[in-house]
């Protein structure tokens, strides 16, 4: 499924950087910072970084973004960016409530990984999959784990547990 298929598939950390750009007017409206989930695994949007001295990082939600190019992302104008304040239950993969690094396991028991990072498919805001890691000698020796979207997902501050029974 990886790499394969007529979908190109991406890290978040390959978006991370990434400039956006307002469709309307063409104009550079700032740069992605970090991702954004609710507790149960759901993309919420990305993390903006704001074009500007005294700018604070923003969300543009999912479903104001165009499209993930190549090289930049296409939002539907920058009066869909929403304050941070708006995703104070939220959880994010590098910063505020970080998930990236925190332990997952199975309903079953079974410690899986740590999160390291998601795979997203040009499908705007369609996370295909879990990057996990064991640390960095297991993956040099047997390299990360690959998990497609459980059947439910859930988050807390301790630990995400995956549930690919139900």
């Amino acid at each position: 499924m990886f790499g394969k298929g007529e979908y190109l598939l991406r890290t978040f950390t390959q978006l991370k950087g990434m400039p956006v750009v307002d469709i309307g007017d063409g104009s550079f409206v700032g740069t992605v910072s970090d991702i954004c989930f609710d507790a149960h695994g759901f993309f919420l949007g990305l993390l903006m970084d704001e074009k500007g001295l005294f700018r604070k990082g923003r969300i543009f939600p999912a479903d104001s973004i165009f499209t993930i190019g190549q090289d930049s992302i296409m939002i539907n104008g920058r009066s869909n960016l929403k304050s941070l304040s708006e995703f104070r239950k939220a959880y994010f993969l590098q910063s505020h409530q970080r998930l990236q690094y925190k332990a997952v396991y199975s309903t079953e028991g079974e410690k899986l990984g740590l999160l390291a990072d998601v795979y997203f498919s040009e499908h705007v805001g369609t996370i295909v999959a879990y990057e996990l890691t064991d640390g960095f000698f297991a993956d040099m020796m047997e390299g990360k784990k690959k998990l497609e979207p459980p059947g439910s997902l859930t988050i807390s501050k301790d630990a995400i547990v995956m549930d690919f029974i139900h």
